[in-house]
């Protein structure tokens, strides 16, 4: 098992339907270790052992520790967050989905770019990338993807600290439920206007979004990551940690089979080969940000 943890999906062929009988999500304790260190320590530490959206994990603790201290979160680097999410966006849309519909990755292109990102012609390479590789390739991941299709649009999760806040300090009993897409085309159409609006932003010098709520020892910071929101929360006594803990996208997609089961519902499969790949799609449009393994037995 991997430092991120592992999924496990199992599935089953009946009747042309593809069926869940169980999403298994197994993350490793992390957070324990941040319990009697002082805020500033966890802060610095959280980019270390959450190295996938570094940035945004780092932003998400700060604001989440300062809240705690009833001080004001320190700036970021809105750029850098920017650029981090649409790495990872980049990443799935160049070089996983082509993939995973017969297509060629745009390999060489996504290297040039990620060469690029950290310099001064960042925005150029970036609007680049969209022009002239990006926006081609995905009218012909579209054109393969075979899914039902709706012309409604994925409303993505929004930043809700306070809702949070009441969750972790008791006075809610049950986490935010997350809102899957209506299918897996949707999802794809979904990262494609993100990214439009992450290189707009970038262009633009928008603020990245981030949240904050709490005060007496009490505090919860969230961003926005290229899969969705992401959520600390920490507990802080006598000025140490007295508990902590991190919510991922991933953690409320795979919660357990709604959200999955919601994508392949009513989708009749012809054969074994094109229910995986069904299957195997549905996962991208979650996008676990560890590894995963399937498992497709007939009834």
């Amino acid at each position: 098992m991997s430092s991120a943890g592992l999924l496990n999906v199992r599935a089953v062929l009946a009747h042309g339907q593809c069926s869940l009988l169980a999403v298994t999500l197994i993350r490793p304790p992390v957070a324990k270790v941040f319990v009697g260190q002082v805020p500033e320590a966890v802060v610095k530490a959280i980019p270390y052992l959450y190295t996938l959206c570094a940035h945004a994990q780092r932003a998400a603790a700060q604001a989440a520790c300062a809240a705690a201290l009833g001080e004001q979160r320190r700036p970021v680097d809105d750029a850098a967050l920017w650029v981090e999410m649409l790495h990872e966006n980049f990443w799935r849309l160049l070089l996983d989905w082509p993939k995973a519909l017969g297509l060629e990755p745009a390999q060489d292109a996504f290297v040039a770019w990620r060469a690029a990102r950290m310099g001064e012609g960042c925005l150029l390479a970036t609007q680049k990338l969209w022009r002239e590789t990006l926006s081609e390739l995905a009218e012909k991941c579209l054109e393969k993807l075979v899914d039902r299709d709706s012309l409604a649009p994925h409303l993505a999760p929004s930043l809700d600290a306070d809702s949070w806040l009441a969750y972790w300090q008791g006075s809610s009993e049950h986490a935010l439920a997350i809102r899957p897409p209506l299918s897996v085309k949707v999802a794809y159409r979904a990262r494609l206007a993100e990214v439009a609006v992450a290189i707009a932003a970038l262009a633009e010098g928008t603020p990245y979004p981030i949240a904050v709520a709490g005060s007496n020892g009490w505090g919860v910071g969230q961003s926005a990551t290229a899969r969705g929101v992401l959520t600390h929360a920490v507990h802080i006594v006598d000025g140490k940690v007295a508990r902590y803990r991190v919510w991922a996208p991933t953690d409320l997609h795979f919660a357990d089979d709604s959200a999955l089961s919601a994508l392949l519902a009513g989708r009749q499969f012809s054969s074994k080969n094109a229910a995986a790949q069904a299957l195997d799609q549905a996962i991208l449009a979650l996008d676990p940000c560890l590894p995963y393994s399937v498992e497709l037995n007939d009834a």
